[in-house]
């Protein structure tokens, strides 16, 4: 017969054990001090797709025949398999003159994420990068996070009943590698650093396009939704991001997904600290184990 000792002590490491394999607690943004983002200088952006198809070949998804709009406007659309794409606008200023606007999309890499919020598992969290990484191994296919995003920009694999998006290339990063899409593009248009080097960068940027005939030109994303890590360069100004550049003029959690936060944030901590404790008593007893030998 199992003694009370061995009981504790074989439900505590079952515990442990059962929890850490199964569920991803949330992180602060940031952990390891070293914050990266993207920064997209959608005056330089051709709209040519190369960070697409860049994105899908380091990610081995499938690669589809792109359609390229000559005179509608092109919606992104974001997938299983597409995690990457680009809005067409052609837009009219004050003066009536009209040009075509382009702007790469994916998940931007909020600090105040929606997805975050809504996972009742813990398969989305910041990493150590202050990315927002989604674990395909921990999601269960509830699809909160794909109804909650704030950009719309998560996918669903009904095959395998997993949301997917963009990882910003995270393992990639910590080998030295740098995004897909970065290396990619042929016009410069998307800059992979650290934030606060590329933030100095768009603010230089900023002036040189006001100074050449866009006094609205201006950054996106240095305080939206607590700050996100995928920052934008608008020549036309954050007051028309969403008609020229499909980026909501000022993005805000849903209802919904602070609901979510403050229903699943008790069951995050429980599980902390049952984690803990089963450690606890794991440690007691083998203590007390070893001075009995």
């Amino acid at each position: 017969m199992i003694s009370r000792r061995n009981f504790f002590k074989a439900s505590g490491l079952l515990t442990a054990t059962a929890i850490l394999n199964n569920i991803k607690l949330p992180v602060a943004a940031g952990g390891s001090g070293r914050e990266v983002s993207l920064l997209i200088d959608t005056e330089k952006c051709t709209g040519c797709r190369t960070c697409v198809l860049a994105c899908k070949q380091r990610n081995g998804l499938p690669v589809e025949k792109n359609k390229f709009y000559k005179t509608g406007e092109g919606k992104p659309f974001f997938s299983d398999d597409r995690w990457v794409d680009i809005a067409f606008r052609k837009y009219k200023n004050e003066s009536g003159n009209e040009r075509w606007l382009y702007t790469r999309l994916s998940c931007m890499h909020c600090t105040d994420a929606a997805c975050v919020l809504s996972c009742p598992a813990g398969a989305i969290a910041h990493n150590d990068l202050g990315l927002v990484e989604l674990d395909q191994e921990k999601c269960i296919g509830c699809n909160y996070c794909i109804s909650n995003c704030t950009f719309n920009v998560i996918g669903y694999d009904r095959s395998f009943n997993r949301a997917r998006k963009c990882n910003l290339c995270s393992d990639g990063i910590r080998k030295g590698l740098i995004p897909a899409c970065a290396e990619s593009c042929p016009s410069g248009a998307i800059v992979f650093g650290e934030r606060d080097e590329l933030i100095n960068l768009a603010v230089s940027r900023v002036e040189e396009l006001r100074k050449s005939g866009l006094p609205r030109a201006d950054i996106y994303g240095l305080t939206e939704l607590g700050g996100l890590k995928t920052l934008y360069i608008l020549g036309e100004g954050k007051e028309n991001s969403e008609s020229a550049y499909a980026l909501p003029e000022n993005p805000q959690l849903s209802i919904a997904a602070r609901t979510w936060g403050i229903l699943f944030k008790p069951l995050r901590a429980f599980l902390s600290v049952a984690v803990l404790f089963a450690l606890w008593i794991n440690k007691n007893e083998f203590g007390s184990l070893k001075k009995n030998d």
